[in-house]
This record gives structure tokens, C-alpha cells and sequence, in this order.
């Protein structure tokens, strides 16, 4: 027999006894918190495989349509699936839909009108959004079509300022976005309760009001999500949660007929919406990445949960801490320095299953007003439902961790990045005692 020693393993992939150590006794104190996440996941794994039992999914959904796609079997029944999961009265599910900030794009573009007015009550928006709203001037902005933008920003604490919110809602305000996650911001993500609380507030004031959620990062992390509390809809990434690490490409929208219509008509083409649209043979991986979504998001909590135990114990200022509940998957560290903030990234790469020999720089990332350090050996690129991490080298110069696609990859991610500030000399002896 061999030797199957676990400490020897982790050191033959380059993690010292000391960080090793460490790390295992951060994780004796979370079993308990690990087993809440088993039994969420359960319950939504539950949850998926009854919406593709109830809409009949079978080996003819997996075939490829090509050309304009009529009658799609398969791209047809993956939107009832996902409306009947998440509680809908529709859905658009679509390779066509290229990433997360597409769909929020065709979301805001397709339900607002010139004149209308959106309005942000959680403070700014992620920073690719934007341009997309115009708040920094892009061509085919929401702005260049005469659609303005007001926002409320988070109390001192990540509070709602509802006062403020009653103030800002007017005749013109035709849709209300929230972002669920907390994108390159150090406030809290907010939970699905507290959506439903703002969504009733917003709704008592205007009822007709279209409420629009960015889910991006929280599609099963809690037994309930936004369209189950009032939203009017909800918008994500195929690359993240719900594609399960299998899905090369495509985001979603799913909310009421109305809104839902409106945004296929603006992908396509006025008078044809959702009838076309090939799924050029990505059926089966959006249909399996959806199944294994709720185990592959437990997985990408632990390794969120260990990070914020690992770091708050060194002294650092992590968002969400170590012991809040959790609403996405994403973990902000600050690091107060750009070397912190590049080692640790150098760290999460090291760990990769692909192009684990690539030292990650910062670099002017479209979409973004300052540079950015991206850490993802991934199989899809982009796919920060696989283990990555980034962050925009400014103040505090925070990294946001995410993704896992299993916890053991998670783990060895977060103790490299360990390691690596350890090597730095910017973690010492002492902390790790």
C-alpha cells in the first residue's frame, strides 16, 4: 500500500505543513454550517429535477436545430423548465444571449421606452452596467434613446433608504432594478427576504412598476428566489449558477409573459420573438448543467465560507464574515494593497485545472474604468461559476472570490492563495499559529 497521507498529497501540489494545518482547523469549526448547505441543496436539486419531470424532458430535447430553429424541442422545454423552477409565467433561454450583461441589457432594453425613467434603489450598478445605462457615455446606451437613470444609495451599513426611495419613484419611473449581488462593491448581498421587503415597498408606492432582479450569482444559494417575493423578473448568467459549469454560453430572463415577450422580440426581431433561434447542439449541457446547478452552487458556497474563515482569522476585512448568512456565492477580501490583491490571485490560477502555469496580470478590461486581475483557469472562459477570482486594482483593492465547481477544487484554490501571500511574506508565522 501507498501512501495516501492528505497533508502529503497537498504538499506535492505546493501547500506548506503550516498553511495545511491552518487551513484544517478553520474547517473542524464548519461542519455544521457545510450541512445547512447539503440540505439547501437538496431541496432545490428537488426542486429542478420535478420542473423536468413535470415538462417531460427527453433524449429528443438534446438534438441539435439549426438555421431559424422552428419548433425546437428541446430549446422550448428548457424555457418551461426554467419558468416552472423558478416560479414564472415564462422564460428566454438562449445561446444567443452571450453573458450576464447581455442579459440584463435586452432586459432593461426591450421593457423601457424614451422617456421612461430606471431607477436603482441599491446604489450603483456593477461596472459594466454602465455603459449600458450611460451613467459613462457608450454607444446605443440606455441614455442615447432618451431613457434616464436615478439611484438611492445604501444607508451607512447596507440599509435601504426607504425615504429616499419613496422620494426618487415618480410618474416617469418605469422600472425598478435591484442587484442582488454585491458586484465590485464591498456592501452586503441581499438576501431574498429583504428583496421581497423592497419589491413590496416599491410596489405599495407605484403597483404598475416593473421590477426587474439581477440574480447573477444567487440562483440556488437560498430555497427561494426573487420572482417568489413580487419581482416582475429575474436575469442571470449561463456561466454562472444555473449553467452548472457545463453551459458554454447563454444567459436567461424569466419573469411575466409581457416582460419576457419583450425581451425576445428585441433579441430577434419584432415579429418573430421566440419562435426562432437554433440551439446550434448546446441542449444537453444547458439541460445537465441545470440538474447538477444546485450541488455545483453547495459546492462554490463552502469554498466562499472557508475563504471568509481563513482571512477573517488573518485579520482581514471580508464581506460577507465568517459566520453571516450567505446570498450569493461571492466573497470580497480586502486586501489594502495591490500586491496582496495580485498575490492572492496568482494564488486561485496556481489551483487551475487549465493554464495553472499562467501568472495573471492587470490589464484594461472592456467595460471597466479601471484595470482589472482576473484568476480563471477555467474550461469555459469566463465561467465564474468555476473557481476564479478578480478585482479592480483600486482601493481597497478588494478580491472577489466565487465559483467551485467541486468543494475539494475550492479548497485547494483558497489554501494556494494562502500560500502564495505566505511566500510573499505578507501572511507571517505568527498569523498562522
Amino acid at each position: 500500500m501507498g501512501n495516501f497521507d492528505m497533508d502529503e498529497m497537498y504538499r506535492s501540489r505546493g501547500i506548506s505543513k503550516e498553511v495545511y494545518t491552518f487551513g484544517e482547523r478553520i474547517l473542524e469549526e464548519l461542519a455544521p454550517r457545510f450541512a445547512e448547505i447539503d440540505a439547501t441543496a437538496e431541496y432545490n436539486q428537488l426542486k429542478v429535477i420535478g420542473a423536468m419531470q413535470e415538462n417531460r424532458v427527453s433524449a429528443e430535447c438534446f438534438n441539435q436545430s439549426s438555421g431559424y430553429g422552428y419548433n425546437d424541442l428541446g430549446r422550448d422545454t428548457l424555457e418551461a423548465v426554467y419558468a416552472s423552477c423558478f416560479h414564472a409565467e415564462a422564460a428566454l433561454v438562449r445561446p444567443q444571449i452571450t453573458c450576464g450583461t447581455h442579459a440584463l441589457a435586452l432586459a432593461l432594453m426591450s421593457n423601457l421606452r424614451p422617456g421612461d425613467e430606471l431607477l436603482s434603489p441599491v446604489g450603483k450598478p456593477y461596472d459594466t452596467l454602465e455603459e449600458v445605462i450611460g451613467i459613462r457615455p457608450s454607444k446605443g446606451s440606455l441614455a442615447e434613446y432618451g431613457i434616464t437613470y436615478r439611484q438611492v444609495d445604501l444607508l451607512e451599513g447596507g440599509a435601504f433608504d426607504y425615504e429616499g426611495i419613496r422620494a426618487a419613484i415618480h410618474e416617469k419611473t418605469k422600472m425598478v432594478t435591484i442587484q442582488r449581488s454585491k458586484g465590485y462593491q464591498t456592501r452586503p448581498s441581499f438576501g431574498v427576504e429583504q428583496i421581497g421587503e423592497l419589491i413590496a415597498f416599491v410596489k405599495r408606492i407605484k403597483p404598475d412598476v416593473i421590477v426587474m432582479v439581477d440574480n447573477c450569482y444567487g440562483e440556488f444559494v437560498e430555497r427561494m428566489e426573487p420572482i417568489d417575493v413580487g419581482a416582475d423578473m429575474m436575469v442571470g448568467s449561463l456561466i454562472k449558477n444555473p449553467g452548472g459549469g457545463l453551459a458554454p454560453i447563454g444567459g436567461y430572463i424569466v419573469g411575466t409573459k409581457e416582460c419576457v415577450e419583450n425581451a425576445a422580440y428585441r433579441l430577434t426581431s419584432p415579429g418573430l420573438g421566440k419562435e426562432v433561434g437554433a440551439s446550434l447542439g448546446v441542449m444537453q449541457s444547458f439541460f445537465q448543467g441545470f440538474f447538477l446547478s444546485p450541488t455545483v452552487v453547495s459546492s462554490a458556497l463552502k469554498g466562499a465560507i472557508f475563504a471568509a474563515n481563513i482571512y477573517e482569522r488573518l485579520g482581514y476585512h471580508v464581506v460577507p464574515n465568517g459566520s453571516e448568512d450567505r446570498h450569493d456565492i461571492i466573497q470580497a477580501i480586502e486586501f489594502l494593497s495591490a500586491e496582496g490583491l495580485c498575490a492572492f490571485c496568482e494564488g486561485i490560477q496556481a489551483a487551475a485545472p487549465v493554464d495553472s502555469y499562467v501568472t495573471p496580470e492587470p490589464w484594461d478590461m472592456p467595460g471597466y474604468d479601471s484595470q482589472v486581475i482576473m484568476a480563471a483557469g477555467a474550461f469555459v472562459q469566463g465561467s465564474s461559476i468555476e473557481l476564479s477570482a478578480d478585482g479592480p486594482l483600486r482601493p481597497p483593492y478588494a478580491a472577489y472570490f466565487q465559483g467551485g465547481l467541486t468543494w475539494y477544487h475550492a479548497k485547494l484554490g483558497i489554501l494556494m492563495s494562502l500560500q502564495k501571500l505566505y511566500e510573499a511574506n505578507l501572511v507571517k508565522d505568527s498569523q498562522l499559529c
